[in-house]
C-alpha cells in the first residue's frame, strides 16, 4: 500500500486519528475513515459499526472486541491485526488483506470475505456462519474449530489449513484447493463430500 496516498493524522470527532493511535473505547460510529492511516492504533473495544475504513491501512491495529459490525473495509490492510473476539457480522471485507491476522473467537457471521487474503490468519473458534469466501486465499490458516455452516468457499485456496474440530456442513467447497490441509475424524463436511479424495490428511 502506498503511505503517500492515505490521510496520515487529522481530528475526527475531537479524537486523534493518526499511526498507533491510543483509540482505546473510543465511538467512531459511521465513521468515513477512507484512505486513512491507522497502523498500529490501539482499537480495542471501540465502536466501528457501520463505518467506513476501504482502502486503508489498519495493519498491526488491536482491535480485540471491537464493534466492526457492518464495516466497509473493501481494499483495506489488516496485515497481522488482532480481531480476537471481535465482531464483524456482515462486514464487507472483500479484497482485504488479513495476511496473519488473528480472528480467535471472533464472529464473522455473514461477512463478505470475497478475493480477501488471510494467508497465515488464526481463526481458531470463529464463526463464519454465511460468510462469503469465494476465491478468498487462506493458505495455511488455522481453521480449527470453526464454525461456518452455509458458507461459500468456493475457489477460494485452503491448502495446508488446519481444520481440526471444524463444522463445515452445508458449505460450498465447489472448486475449492484442499490440498495438504489436514483435518480430523470430528470435522463436519457437506453432504456427499469426499475429502480425501480432494486432499485433506486425516490426523
Amino acid at each position: 500500500m502506498d503511505e503517500g496516498l492515505l490521510r496520515q493524522e487529522f481530528w475526527y470527532r475531537s479524537h486523534w486519528i493518526a499511526p498507533e493511535a491510543d483509540l482505546v473505547d473510543t465511538d467512531l460510529f459511521g465513521a468515513d475513515l477512507l484512505l486513512t492511516n491507522l497502523f498500529g492504533a490501539n482499537l480495542s473495544r471501540a465502536d466501528l459499526q457501520s463505518s467506513n475504513l476501504a482502502t486503508s491501512d489498519l495493519s498491526g491495529a488491536d482491535l480485540s472486541k471491537a464493534n466492526l459490525t457492518a464495516l466497509n473495509g473493501v481494499a483495506a490492510w489488516f496485515v497481522c491485526a488482532d480481531f480476537e473476539g471481535a465482531d464483524l457480522g456482515v462486514a464487507n471485507l472483500m479484497g482485504a488483506k488479513l495476511d496473519g491476522s488473528c480472528f480467535v473467537g471472533a464472529d464473522l457471521g455473514g461477512a463478505n470475505l470475497a478475493a480477501a487474503s488471510l494467508q497465515g490468519a488464526n481463526l481458531t473458534g470463529a464463526c463464519l456462519v454465511g460468510a462469503n469466501l469465494f476465491r478468498a486465499n487462506l493458505e495455511g490458516a488455522n481453521l480449527r474449530q470453526v464454525q461456518s455452516k452455509g458458507a461459500n468457499y468456493s475457489d477460494a485456496n485452503l491448502r495446508s489449513v488446519d481444520l481440526s474440530g471444524a463444522d463445515l456442513y452445508g458449505t460450498c467447497l465447489c472448486q475449492t484447493d484442499l490440498t495438504g490441509a489436514v483435518a480430523d475424524q470430528v470435522t463436519g463436511w457437506p453432504e456427499g463430500f469426499d475429502p480425501v479424495a480432494a486432499g485433506v490428511t486425516f490426523k
